[in-house]
């Protein structure tokens, strides 16, 4: 048993998916900071100096300045902007990973399809060179002019 997870554990695969994990949650951390520290503040700017981590519906009523202030005051509340910013976040990261995967497929080499080579003898289905017109296992004489010499 011990044997089995060793090289369970360390296959190619295991390994590589190990790494890309790594890679990825690193990836993430390069986003969020993109998108929370230089896009949404841009974009905040815009719209009329909004700070998308301060937008929040406080759920008990009252009024309150910032979502800290609601925080220091135990309030619940409703923070759509954090929400804003983190569904950003995930829209980079799939429009980025859509990408690396398509071009993959992209890289990938395109199978051809084989050319046949052989067919089956119809009276004994022996694999027989396709342009044969005898069977070197039955004797059989073929129908000429067929590749497939009757049954696939």
């Amino acid at each position: 048993m011990l044997k089995e997870f060793r090289d369970f554990a360390f296959k190619g695969n295991m390994i590589d998916l190990a790494v890309g994990v790594i890679i990825g949650g690193a990836f993430g951390k390069v986003i969020s900071s993109i998108v929370s520290d230089l896009v949404m503040p841009l974009v905040g700017l815009i719209v009329g100096k909004v700070q998308f981590n301060n937008l929040f519906i406080s759920l008990n009523g009252k009024h309150y300045d910032t979502l800290a202030d609601a925080a220091a005051a135990n309030a619940p509340t409703f923070n759509y902007g954090q929400f804003l910013t983190v569904f950003l976040d995930f829209l980079i990261v799939a429009f980025v990973i859509f990408m690396v995967v398509r071009q993959l497929h992209r890289f990938r080499k395109k199978e051809e399809p084989k050319e046949v080579t052989t067919k089956k003898c119809p009276h004994c289905i022996s694999e027989i060179p396709i342009q044969a017109t005898r069977c070197k296992f039955c004797t059989s004489e073929l129908a000429t002019g067929t590749a497939s010499g009757g049954i696939q």
